[in-house]
Formats: structure tokens, C-alpha cells, sequence
């Protein structure tokens, strides 16, 4: 067994032609020319721009049957920063691809137009093509595009002219162009879409200001790139941006990198694609490879998250016999004759999720994922991205620190350890802070609200704007064991809890940070089993805490009458708790949260013992996308 494990650990890798049966790419021999009965036809034509004061050439491909008494679509196809009006043909054989698309009845007639994207006098690709005017010059053809070059095209030939018929795509720098000249010229174009795009793509609101006039004008927006491009990076940022918005798109990653064997397939697919319906449902399957998520270990190609969140698994481990994915369901791996085995998961939901590898039955980390403090061990975890992450995503703001401290407990008679937030500035300022004590879930530790909850990013970002008070946040290792004691939630280790917070920690705090004290300046907040620690020691000595909140929790459904020793403390000191905290804020991840009911019996019971309380819900369930989003809102709150 353990040469098995061991072999894995090493031998994590990629097989080249794997990807195919999970996604659609261009088949063998698409772009080899082939005996026919028609074929398009490609001609130099040459318009007169008054845009940069002279003739400029483009080359036009017509289709098979061409006919001047027929109206026809017109993509516009652009080449990168190196290329001119020849570079897709000369690399990319669009003529062939197209005619053989068209001999299998795939494509809706069109006429294609290359130009040259470099609208300068001279529009050479020679010397050097990153000069100053050059690189302007592939701005400056947005108007040689608009004023002179379509105006000519839609005069010389049977063009439909409505905006629903032009389609603009490129490579490179041409597919930065293809974005950023559709996307901001929405009547013109209702088919945009880039292959690879450079870095001249605008960002954000420059691309695409109103995203709401996109959703309503654009037939297919389409944005791909090889898995190994270094330029990935922009084709990511302007999906991300899109997801944001809930703009419709296709993103389409494929395995490669800047080239033609790329590019050549990219027109392959989105020209099956163009002046149809289109159905984005049915594209969302397209891509035949995925991310490799932000959890995966260096190098690592999988795990990979495909477009649709579902999870694509691949180990190359021959003397294995059988070999599962446990994700709470546990997926079978198929092995091929080489000894990879495979397996591609349901869609996933966002955020990150616990999971092992079965080998033989016997449950083991990933080595190819980064592991965390869940499920009361070390398991490996996957980050499924959603469109509603930006507010913890990693920005050019002030950063602050999470230190480790270590320290003894005379309570516990043992060395604990905590994790605490400070930020940015902390350490030059010569102010002290307030304090918010952040409690996790059970089955976790110190570590989950900084590694599974991002909290020092959603922070950052948070202080940056101006939305939240700078703070410490001190996160604890809440575990507690008692001998004999029972569970997490049975008085013994919660009496334990409490005086291992307010009798060893928050002195410790006190003594050794620059925090504020005093009600005011004290928060208090747990997830899952940390909201019920929030609970028993917030609500006990509400005068230690102006705030406190709880995720995901609620004091369990059989403690529900009145007579119970918590909501009997809370009937007598109704008054002191109300007055003393100033933010009671209980939070749920929708009723498909497993403290749910739990929660909905507590809350009808503060409501009949006029305990003031904030109900805020955010669907998900019982997991971290929910819990990010609680202490983002929840933090805004605090100390104002």
C-alpha cells in the first residue's frame, strides 16, 4: 500500500489525450484540405481608409456557393501584434477549415473578412512591432474598422447590415482588439469574441460599461485560451468580470498554448456556433479542460474545475485497484490500459469543499491539493470560484498580517495556539484597536477562518474601502477536551470554553496587543459549534460584549422551552442583554443549512422573550461560501 501512495504522490500527471472525452474539440484532420464538390473562395480586396489617409488591403473569404443574389452575415477576424491581413491564413488555414465545415453541412453561410488591425501608413509587421505607434496603431483601427473598412465591405458585397448579422473575433492581439471594439460598440456587433487575448483588453467598466445593454444586444460572447498561454491571465480577468455582472459568456479553455494549433480550433468551434441560436446552457459543456484551482500544490494540473463547476479528476497509478473520490459522494475512477484513472464529478458548489482519495478502501490526502484542518483531520480541499468573490479576492490594497502566538493555558495545562489578524499599519500606528474573538465550526481549528474563511483578505479589502473599522481579530483553537465531559455542545467543555476566553485569552490579548477594552471595543462571533460557544459565553456576560454573532447555529431544537437554564437566564437579564448588546446578529446558510431548523426554534423563542436580535440570511448551507459571506457583513457592523 504504501508504494502504491507513494507512487501517486510522485507520478500525479497529465495525459495529453484524456481531455477529449470530457469536452468538444476539433477532430483529426479538420484543417486538411479535402477532395470536395465546392469550395469558398478567398480574394485580396483593397478599401480606401480615410481613417489613416490611405488604400489598405484586407483578404475576403467568400463560401462555397457564393451567390451576389443572397445576403450574407460577415465575420470580421483579426490577427495578433506580429501578423498583418495574411497571418490567418498563412497560420491558420481558415479557408480549409471552413470549406470542410461546410461539406458536413455545419456552418450557416458567411462571409469572413480578415484585415489588417495595424492602422498606420505603414502597416508592415516589420521592425519592431512593439513600438510606441505601432501598438497605437492597433487602437487607432477601431475607427479605420467602424468608418471605412465595414462601410466598403457592406457596399462592395451582399452583406446583411444589422447588428445581429457582424461578428468580430481575433487572436492575441487582435482578440484584445475583438473585445474591447465589440464590446464597446454594442449596436454594431451582436457576435464578439477573443482567442487568447493580449493585454491591450481593457479592464473592467472600460470593456463593458453597461453590462445590462451586453445581456440584451450580444447573440454569443466568447472567450478562450490554451491552458498553458502565459496571457491566460487576461482571457481569466475579463471572464471574472463578466461572471460579476452575470453577463452570458462562454469561457472555453483548451489545452495549449500561444499558437496556431489553438487558434485553428477556436475557429473551428465558435464558427459552428455563429448567426444560430444559441443555447448557452448546452455551451456551458464545451470546454474540455479546466482551471487548475487556486488549492491545487505547485505544478499540479489536477485536480481541474471545468466551466461548469463540475470537478475533473486524473491519476496516473497503475498497480491501484480501485480508486474513488470521496466528496462527501464518493465517485469511482475509471483505469485505462496505461494506468490512469479518471473521473469527472457532478457540479460542485461554490467555495472550497473537504475531500479524500480511496485507495483500496483506505482514505488519504491529495497530493496533488493543498490540505486543511477539516473534518476533524487534515483532508485535502478544492476552491470551486463563484461570480460573488471578488470581496475576498487578492488586491493591490494595504495588507495586514495573521500571526501564529503560542501560549499556555493554566486552564487547560497545555500550550495553545492562536491566530490574530492585525491591520495594515499596526505596527507604526500608535492607536489601539478593537477586538472581535472569531470562533470556528466543529471539526476545524485556529486555522479555518484564515485559510478556509480568507478573513485577512475579505478584511483588507473591507478596510480599504472604507467599510469596516480596522480591527484585531483574534481566532482561537476552540477545541476543548474534558475527560468524561460528552460532546462539543454538553455543558462540561462549554463552562471550559468560557473560562479558557475570558480567563486566558482575552488577558493574554489584552496584555500583549494593542487592543481597546471595554464592552464597546469587544466583539464576539462563531460559526456552527463556534455560535454556540458565542452563545453560552456572550449571552452569560453580555457586559464583556458589544456584539456578537452566530453562523450557521442556534441552540439545538430540544433545548426549547422556556425553562431551560439558557432561556431562563436570558428571561431574567432580558433588559441587561438587550442594553449591552448593541448588534445580536444571527446569520443561516438558507434551509438548506443543517443548523436551520435549530435556528428558526431559537429565534421564535427570543422572539417571545423580547430578545432585539438581526436576522440575516445567505443561501449555500452549511459551508464556507456562506460563512465568508457572514463575517464580510457581519465585520461592517462592528464597533461603529
Amino acid at each position: 500500500m504504501l508504494k502504491k501512495i507513494l507512487l501517486m504522490g510522485l507520478v500525479w500527471m497529465f495525459v495529453s489525450n484524456g481531455f477529449a472525452q470530457h469536452g468538444k474539440v476539433a477532430p483529426s484532420g479538420f484543417d486538411v484540405k479535402k477532395e470536395l464538390t465546392a469550395y469558398g473562395k478567398i480574394d485580396t480586396i483593397t478599401y480606401s481608409s480615410k481613417t489613416v489617409g490611405t488604400n489598405r488591403r484586407a483578404l475576403v473569404y467568400t463560401p462555397p456557393g457564393f451567390s451576389k443574389s443572397k445576403k450574407y452575415p460577415v465575420l470580421y477576424l483579426l490577427h495578433g501584434i506580429g501578423g498583418d491581413e495574411k497571418e490567418w491564413f498563412n497560420g491558420g488555414v481558415p479557408h480549409i477549415i471552413l470549406d470542410n465545415l461546410y461539406a458536413e453541412g455545419k456552418l450557416e453561410p458567411m462571409i469572413v473578412v480578415m484585415p489588417n488591425g495595424r492602422a498606420m501608413k505603414d502597416d508592415r509587421a516589420t521592425g519592431n512591432i512593439m513600438a510606441p505607434d505601432k501598438v497605437e496603431a492597433f487602437a487607432t483601427f477601431e475607427k479605420d474598422l467602424l468608418n471605412d473598412l465595414i462601410p466598403f465591405i457592406e457596399k462592395k458585397f451582399p452583406v446583411k447590415k444589422e447588428q445581429s448579422s457582424r461578428a468580430i473575433f481575433g487572436l492575441s492581439m487582435g482578440g484584445g482588439q475583438s473585445l474591447n471594439f465589440g464590446l464597446g460598440n454594442l449596436d454594431h456587433f451582436g457576435w464578439v469574441g477573443g482567442f487568447s487575448s493580449a493585454p491591450n483588453t481593457r479592464q473592467g467598466k472600460q470593456l463593458l460599461s453597461n453590462p445590462e445593454e451586453a445581456k440584451k444586444k450580444l447573440k454569443l460572447l466568447w472567450i478562450s485560451c490554451g491552458d498553458q498561454d502565459g496571457l491566460i491571465g487576461n482571457s481569466r480577468r475579463v471572464s471574472d468580470y463578466l461572471k460579476q455582472n452575470n453577463v452570458p459568456h462562454v469561457f472555453y479553455l483548451e489545452p495549449g498554448g500561444h499558437d496556431f494549433k489553438v487558434w485553428k480550433n477556436d475557429l473551428y468551434m465558435i464558427s459552428q456556433l455563429l448567426f444560430k441560436d444559441v443555447d448557452y446552457s448546452k455551451l456551458n459543456d464545451l470546454s474540455p479542460i479546466g482551471f487548475t484551482p487556486e488549492t491545487n500544490v505547485r505544478r499540479a494540473k489536477y485536480p481541474q474545475v471545468l466551466p461548469n463547476s463540475k470537478v475533473h479528476f486524473q491519476i496516473h497509478a497503475p498497480e491501484v485497484n480501485k480508486l474513488q473520490v470521496d466528496l462527501g459522494k464518493k465517485y469511482d475512477m475509471t483505469k485505462d490500459a496505461n494506468g490512469n484513472w479518471t473521473v469527472v464529478t457532478d457540479s460542485i458548489g461554490e467555495g472550497i469543499h473537504y475531500y479524500s482519495l480511496l485507495v483500496d478502501g483506505m482514505a488519504i490526502a491529495d497530493p496533488a491539493s493543498k490540505t486543511y484542518y477539516g473534518m476533524g483531520r487534515m483532508a485535502s480541499g478544492i476552491e470551486i470560484p463563484f461570480a460573488g468573490g471578488d470581496y475576498y479576492a487578492l488586491k493591490q490594497v494595504p495588507h495586514g498580517e495573521v500571526r501564529i502566538k503560542r501560549y499556555f493555558s493554566p486552564v487547560l495545562r497545555e500550550w495553545r495556539q492562536c491566530y490574530i489578524y492585525v491591520p495594515a499599519g499596526y505596527d507604526k500606528s500608535a492607536e489601539s484597536y478593537p477586538v472581535l474573538y472569531l470562533l470556528h465550526g466543529g471539526g476545524e481549528d485556529e486555522t479555518g477562518w484564515v485559510n478556509q474563511g480568507k478573513t485577512d483578505l475579505i478584511m483588507d479589502n473591507l478596510i480599504a474601502e472604507g467599510k469596516a473599522k480596522p480591527m484585531v481579530i483574534v481566532m482561537m483553537d476552540g477545541n476543548m477536551t474534558v475527560p468524561g465531559g460528552g460532546g462539543a455542545f454538553s455543558e462540561a467543555p462549554l463552562k471550559v470554553f468560557d473560562r479558557e476566553l475570558k480567563e486566558v485569552l482575552m488577558p493574554f490579548i489584552t496584555s500583549n496587543y494593542k487592543v481597546k477594552t471595554g464592552r464597546e471595543n469587544t466583539a464576539l462571533a462563531g460559526l456552527s459549534m463556534g455560535g454556540i460557544q458565542t452563545l453560552y459565553a456572550g449571552v452569560k456576560d453580555s457586559q464583556l460584549f458589544s456584539a456578537l454573532g452566530v453562523f450557521s447555529s442556534g441552540w439545538f431544537a430540544n433545548q426549547k422551552e422556556l425553562t431551560d437554564p439558557q432561556y431562563a437566564f436570558m428571561k431574567e437579564h432580558k433588559d441587561e442583554i438587550n442594553r449591552n448588546i448593541k448588534s445580536f446578529w444571527i446569520s443561516m446558510g438558507g434551509n438548506e443549512d443543517i443548523a436551520y431548523n435549530n435556528c428558526q426554534i431559537m429565534m421564535s423563542k427570543f422572539d417571545e422573550l423580547g430578545i432585539k436580535y438581526t436576522y440575516s440570511e445567505y443561501p449555500g448551507g452549511h459551508t464556507w461560501p456562506v460563512w465568508r459571506n457572514n463575517i464580510y457583513k457581519f465585520s461592517q457592523e462592528l464597533f461603529k
